[in-house]
C-alpha cells in the first residue's frame, strides 16, 4: 500500500511540474534562428557560470628568467560544460589593459617642441600600479556571448598583470601568445593551475573553434595571433585595430603623433602597459625599452627600418586563414582607417573570406551585433547560414546609426574611378581646383607656423602660414569612395620640413553641434626627405623642387551639395607633428602638383556635380 501511494505521488509530482522533467531529460545547446545564436534560457544565469584562471605555457622567455613564459588565463563558461558534457566554441578576448596603465604623469610623452632633426630631452618612465587579480581578469564580452553558447576567455598579453614575460609593443611574443592559449584550447599546449605549478588544466569543454574581437590593442591582438595561422582560429573581428606600429606612430618617414596624444611613441605605449611582475621590470626595462625600442625606433628621420618592419602585420600575412571582419572609423584619427584597409585589401587577395564595416564616428565602434553574431555563428558553430555571399562592404553613411549601414558590393565603392585635379593660383586667399591643368608656370609659397592650428589656418580668409585650393560650390552631392592621393612638387627653405595635406569640405561649420563629417574629409602627412624612399631619407637641398606622393586616408563619404572640396597644403600640424619654430618657408609648384580623388561616377559625376549638366 505504502509503494502504491509513493508511486501515485511521483505520478502527480510529475503532472504538475512538466517543464521540470523536460529540463532534466534534455540537454541545453546553442538554439540558431535566421543563422544567428540565440540566447538560451539554460545559459543566461550568470550565477550558475563557471569561472576558473590558469597559465598556458608558451614557446618563449621574454623576461629573462631561463623558462617558457606562462599567460594568465580567465575562462567563463555555462555550468552544462560540467554538468551535461557540452562542448562549445570560444570567444577570445586578449588585452595588455586588464591590470592597469601608467598614470599620465607630466614628461610622459616626448616633447615635441624642437627642429626637425634634433634629439629631444630624455622622458619620464612611470611605472604601472598593477591591479592584476584571479579568477576575473575582465568581464567584458561575457553577457553578450555565454548566454548565445560560447566560452568566454581572457587573457592578459606577456608582461602585463599576472602573464609571465615582457611586453614587446608588436614583438613576436606578443603574436605568440594567444597562438599559445588558442593551442591549448585545442589540446596542443599546457595549462597549469598555477603560475609555476605542474598540475595541469585541460579544456576539455573547447570544441577548439576559435574567435578572437577586441577594440585597438585588444583588435590588434586577433590579428597578431591569425597571422602565426594556428590551427582553430576560425574567425576574427578586428575593431579599430593598430595594423602596424609605423603608421601609427609614422606617415611616409615623418614622426607623427597619434590623434590625441602629442609626444606619443612606441616606447611611451611600452611604459604605460608595462603592469607585469614587478621583479621583471627592470630586465625588460633594459632588453626592450632601453635597447630594442631606442635603437630602433629613429625620432630623428622616422624612417622605415627592420625595427618597424618586424611591428609591421602586413609583413606577416602569408599564413593567415581566419576569416576577417575589419570594422574602423573614417574619421578615427588615433588608430587612422589606413590600417583596417591595408590589411581586408591583402586578405581579400589572398582569398581569405573577408568584410569589412565602417562607420563615420572617431577610435572604436563594433560592427552590429547582427553582423558579429553571423560571422561567428557560420565559423565557430559551422552554420550554413550565407554569410560569405553577403555584402563585403557595410558603410554607414552620414546620418545613419552605426547599426544601420548600408550594403555595397565592395569597398572602395565598385563603381568609384580616380579624378585628377590641378591647382591655380591665389594666395594668400584661395587658388581653384579644376579637372583642366592651366599649365600657367606658377608657384606659390607660405611660411612654416606650427603655432597656428590647422583649423584656423583653413578657416582664414587669408593667410601667409597655407595654401588653400577650392572647387566649384557642388551643384549635385559628390560621393568620394577609396584612397586620395596627393602629388606635390615642392621646394624648402630649410634641409627639413613637415608637409601636411587637409582635404574639407567648406563653408566650415563651427557650430556646437557640428557633425563629424562637416569639415575635415581626410588627410595626410609626409617627410620631403623621404622623396625617394620610406627607408631612407636625405637632406633637402634647399630651393631644390621635389616630388612628394603619399596617399591621404581611406574614406568613403558623400560630400553635400551647396558645399566646397578645398585642398590645404600646409607644413607642421599643430596637433600631430614635430613642432620646429617657424620660419621655414615652403614653395609648391602649382604646374607639378596634384590631387586624385576616388570619385563614385568618375569624370562625369564630377563634372555634373560642377555645372549640374
Amino acid at each position: 500500500m505504502k509503494k502504491m501511494l509513493s508511486f501515485l505521488s511521483l505520478v502527480i509530482f510529475l503532472i504538475a511540474t512538466p517543464n521540470l522533467y523536460a529540463q532534466s531529460t534534455t540537454q541545453a545547446a546553442p538554439i540558431f534562428e535566421d543563422g544567428e545564436a540565440q540566447i538560451v534560457t539554460a545559459f543566461e544565469d550568470a550565477s550558475q557560470w563557471i569561472r576558473h584562471d590558469l597559465w598556458v605555457e608558451t614557446e618563449f622567455d621574454t623576461d629573462g628568467d631561463n623558462k617558457p613564459d606562462r599567460m594568465h588565463v580567465s575562462v567563463t563558461r555555462p555550468k552544462q560544460t560540467d554538468t551535461d558534457g557540452l562542448k562549445l566554441p570560444i570567444i577570445y578576448v586578449s588585452s595588455p589593459y586588464f591590470a592597469g596603465v601608467a598614470p599620465n604623469v607630466e614628461g610622459l610623452f616626448w616633447d615635441v617642441n624642437h627642429e626637425l632633426g634634433a634629439t629631444a630631452k630624455e622622458r619620464v618612465h612611470p611605472e604601472v600600479k598593477r591591479m592584476g587579480k584571479r579568477p576575473i581578469i575582465s568581464n567584458s564580452h561575457i553577457n553578450k556571448w555565454v548566454p548565445r553558447g560560447y566560452v568566454v576567455v581572457h587573457s592578459s598579453s606577456p608582461g602585463t598583470g599576472l602573464s609571465q614575460g615582457a611586453p614587446t609593443v608588436g614583438g613576436d611574443n606578443e603574436s605568440l601568445a594567444p597562438k599559445a592559449v588558442i593551442d591549448w584550447l585545442n589540446g596542443r599546449a599546457a595549462g597549469y593551475t598555477e603560475p609555476d605549478s605542474h598540475e595541469k588544466v585541460e579544456a576539455f569543454w573547447s570544441t577548439g573553434k576559435v574567435g578572437m574581437t577586441g577594440t585597438s590593442y585588444n583588435g590588434t591582438i586577433p590579428l597578431a595571433a591569425a597571422t602565426t595561422g594556428v590551427e582553430g582560429l576560425e574567425a576574427i573581428i578586428p575593431i579599430a585595430p593598430n595594423t602596424s606600429y609605423y603608421h601609427y606612430y609614422r606617415s611616409n618617414g615623418l614622426v607623427r603623433s597619434p590623434g590625441g596624444y602629442l609626444g606619443e611613441d612606441i616606447d611611451v605605449l611600452y611604459d604605460f602597459i608595462h603592469s607585469g611582475d614587478e621583479a621583471k621590470r627592470a630586465y625588460n626595462n633594459q632588453t626592450v625599452r632601453d635597447t630594442e625600442m631606442k635603437n630602433g625606433m629613429d625620432r630623428v628621420t622616422g624612417d622605415y627600418n627592420d625595427f618597424w618592419a618586424g611591428r609591421d602585420y602586413l609583413n606577416d600575412m602569408k599564413p593567415m586563414k581566419a576569416a576577417l571582419l575589419m570594422s574602423h572609423g573614417f574619421n578615427d584619427w588615433n588608430v587612422m582607417p589606413e590600417h583596417s584597409y591595408r590589411i581586408y585589401k591583402a586578405a581579400k587577395e589572398q582569398g581569405i573570406p573577408s568584410q569589412i564595416y565602417y562607420h563615420q564616428n572617431g577610435h572604436g565602434g563594433p560592427p552590429p551585433m547582427k553582423l558579429m553574431n553571423r560571422w561567428f555563428t557560420r565559423y565557430l558553430h559551422g552554420i550554413e547560414n550565407g554569410v560569405e555571399n553577403d555584402a563585403h562592404a557595410w558603410i554607414v553613411r552620414e546620418n545613419d546609426s552605426r547599426d544601420k549601414p548600408t550594403a555595397y558590393a565592395e569597398y572602395p565603392n565598385p563603381n568609384s574611378n580616380p579624378v585628377t585635379l590641378h591647382l591655380s593660383s591665389g594666395a594668400p586667399k584661395q587658388g581653384t581646383l579644376s579637372i583642366k591643368n592651366t599649365k600657367k608656370k606658377e608657384t606659390e609659397n607660405f611660411t612654416d607656423n606650427a603655432t597656428i592650428s590647422g583649423q584656423e589656418l583653413v578657416t582664414a580668409e587669408t593667410s601667409k602660414h597655407r595654401l588653400v585650393y577650392t572647387t566649384p560650390v557642388l551643384k549635385e552631392a559628390l560621393h568620394i569612395s577609396g584612397v586620395p592621393k596627393v602629388s606635390i612638387t615642392m621646394s624648402s627653405s630649410k634641409p627639413a620640413a613637415n608637409l601636411s595635406v587637409w582635404l574639407v569640405s567648406l563653408p566650415w561649420n563651427d557650430a556646437k553641434d557640428a557633425k563629424i563629417t562637416d569639415n575635415i574629409i581626410t588627410r595626410g602627412w609626409a617627410d620631403p626627405q623621404n622623396h625617394n624612399s620610406l627607408t631612407d631619407s636625405s637632406p633637402l637641398v634647399p630651393k631644390q623642387f621635389y616630388e612628394v606622393n603619399f596617399d591621404l586616408m581611406p574614406d568613403d563619404q558623400i560630400i553635400p551639395k551647396g558645399q566646397q572640396l578645398a585642398l590645404m597644403i600646409f607644413s607642421s600640424d599643430k596637433e600631430f607633428t614635430l613642432l620646429p619654430k617657424p620660419g621655414t618657408q615652403l614653395t609648391i609648384d602649382l604646374d607639378a602638383t596634384t590631387i586624385t580623388l576616388p570619385i563614385v561616377g568618375g569624370e562625369t559625376a564630377y563634372l555634373k556635380a560642377m555645372t549640374n549638366d
